[in-house]
C-alpha cells in the first residue's frame, strides 16, 4: 500500500498519522506532503523519519491512496491530477462533498454505498459526522422529520492559528487573530463565513450534508457556535420524528449503533463532555429526554472529538473499508 498524506503538518494530518499507527493500517510506502515551507522537514512514523515533499513531487510518484486534509483549494486542483494517475482519494475538505458525482461517507452509516469505481470519496464535516451518527439509528426506527441543532465547537476545528490565538489571549499576549473577536472567555456565534441567507457555511453544511447522508426529506436548521475548548465538539439536538417513540427504545437503538456510546445518568452527573471524549473515537450521547412541548420530539446532547471521529478517524475508517473490499 503506497499511501500519501496531503496536509501532514496540520492538526488533522497529525491525527491521521496517530490513527494509522494505532489501527496498524498496512502501509508499504508512506509519503508525507505539505506546503512548500514545510518541505524538507521530517516527521516520525513508526520510528522512521519521513521527509515532507511537495504536491509537485507527489505527482512524480506511484500512489495507491491519497488522504487529503489541506483545504478546498488544494483538493480542487490536485485530487483530479492524482485520480488521472489511478490513485484513489479520500478528501477531508468541503470541496467535493455536495457534488452529486461523489459520495459523502460515514462508514457505519453508508459505507456499503462505496464501489471499486469510486475514485474521490468525501469525508463529511466534523459537526455533521457526530450528528448523523446519533441520528442514523433513530431515523431507521422512528423516521426523523426535523432537526434543530446548536453546536458548541472547539477551536481546533479552525486549525493551528486558532489554538495559538487562545493560548496568546490566556497569557495576555497580542498576536495573530484567527477570529474577528477574542475567543478566550468568550463565545462566538460564528463558525465559517456568513452566507446571503444569514446562516454560516458551517450551519449550511449541517443541513446539506445530513440530507445527503441520511435522507433528503429531513429538515435541518442549525446555529454553529465557537467556544474556547481545545478539542471536542458538543451539540444540543432537538429531533422531531414521524412516529411515536419511548425512551427505552431510543436508548437501545443508540446503544446498538456501532461507534456510539450512551452516557446518560444525570442524577449521578454522568453525561457527555468534550473533556471525556478527548482522544476517543466514539460519538457520545446523553441528556436524552422527551421534548414535552412538541409531539414525537426528543432532546439529546451529542459530543465527539472533532479531530478524531470528526475528521481523522472517519478518514482512516473509509480507507479500511476500501481495503477490506479489495477496492484498493
Amino acid at each position: 500500500m503506497k499511501l500519501a498524506l496531503v496536509g501532514a503538518t496540520g492538526l488533522v494530518g497529525k491525527e491521521i498519522l496517530v490513527i494509522l499507527e494505532e489501527r496498524k493500517f498496512p502501509i508499504s510506502d508512506l509519503i508525507l506532503v505539505a506546503s512548500k515551507k514545510s518541505c524538507g522537514q521530517t516527521i516520525s512514523y513508526l520510528g522512521k523519519a519521513h521527509t515532507i515533499i511537495s504536491l509537485e513531487d507527489l505527482l512524480e510518484k506511484e500512489v495507491d491512496l491519497a488522504l487529503f486534509s489541506a483545504g478546498g483549494k488544494v483538493s480542487q486542483i490536485w485530487t483530479p491530477q492524482l485520480v488521472a494517475k489511478g490513485c484513489k482519494v479520500i478528501d477531508n475538505s468541503s470541496f467535493w462533498r455536495m457534488n452529486k458525482n461523489y459520495k459523502l461517507i460515514v462508514p457505519e452509516i453508508n459505507g456499503d454505498k462505496l464501489t471499486e469505481k469510486d475514485m474521490i470519496i468525501s469525508n463529511p464535516n466534523c459537526s455533521t459526522i457526530q450528528l448523523v451518527m446519533a441520528l442514523a439509528p433513530l431515523h431507521q426506527k422512528f423516521k426523523v422529520k426535523r432537526v434543530v441543532v446548536s453546536t458548541y465547537q472547539s477551536i481546533t476545528g479552525s486549525g493551528v492559528k486558532a489554538v495559538k490565538q487562545l493560548e496568546n489571549e490566556e497569557r495576555g499576549i497580542l498576536g495573530e487573530m484567527a477570529y474577528p473577536h477574542p475567543i478566550y472567555q468568550n463565545v462566538l456565534p460564528h463558525c465559517d463565513t456568513f452566507e446571503e441567507n444569514g446562516y454560516t457555511k458551517e450551519e449550511m453544511k449541517l443541513t446539506n450534508e445530513t440530507k445527503k447522508i441520511l435522507d433528503e426529506e429531513i429538515d435541518v436548521t442549525a446555529t454553529a457556535v465557537r467556544v474556547p475548548v481545545v478539542g471536542g465538539h458538543s451539540e444540543s439536538v432537538n429531533v422531531m420524528f414521524e412516529n411515536e417513540f419511548n425512551l427505552d427504545d431510543v436508548h437501545q437503538s443508540l446503544r446498538n449503533m456501532i461507534g456510539v456510546e450512551v452516557v446518560d445518568n444525570p442524577l449521578e452527573n454522568k453525561y457527555p463532555m468534550p473533556i471525556t471524549a478527548y482522544k476517543k473515537d466514539s460519538v457520545f450521547v446523553g441528556r436524552i429526554r422527551r421534548d414535552f412541548t412538541q409531539k414525537n420530539t426528543l432532546n439529546m446532547w451529542v459530543v465527539a472529538d472533532n479531530l478524531r471521529k470528526g475528521a481523522a478517524t472517519n478518514t482512516v475508517q473509509i480507507a479500511e473499508y476500501l481495503l477490506m473490499k479489495n477496492y484498493i
